[in-house]
């Protein structure tokens, strides 16, 4: 009896075991079969992106309404391009594509503010000695 035909009888189905969530979010079109876990990766890229443009824009030093809208712009684009071209996903299963574009931009925004003013100050912010 060969290997597939063993998990057959284990398993009770011909179906592949499920791949990692990890394996599915660097793999393009992914199939998602749980809506949450899809969701769950598009929050916690969406943090990592902010955190690692936060750190950026302090060490170039980018400072004002620029930096605002360039965060802005990049982090909803990045998570658009990888719904809808990488993972190419049906938007409507998940309310639009308005509701992934702002799943967790919030959040995002605050983890970078919070990274981007640390290492922006902690950087180029001079305190006067004589004062």
């Amino acid at each position: 009896m060969n290997t597939k035909t063993k998990l057959i009888e284990k398993n009770g189905s011909s179906n592949p075991p499920p791949t990692s969530v990890w394996t599915r979010t660097f793999t393009s079109n992914s199939e998602w079969p749980d809506k949450e876990e899809f969701l769950d990766v598009i929050y916690w890229a969406r943090q990592a992106l902010g955190i690692v443009l936060g750190i950026f824009w302090g060490l170039i030093p980018l400072k004002g309404l620029i930096g605002l809208v360039l965060f802005a712009v990049i982090n909803a684009g990045v998570i658009y391009f990888y719904f809808g071209s990488f993972q190419n996903v049906d938007e409507d299963e998940y309310g639009g594509a308005w509701e992934l574009t702002k799943e967790g931009f919030m959040t995002s925004f605050a983890g970078f503010l919070v990274t981007w003013i640390i290492i922006y100050s902690g950087l180029y912010y001079e305190v006067d000695k004589f004062s």
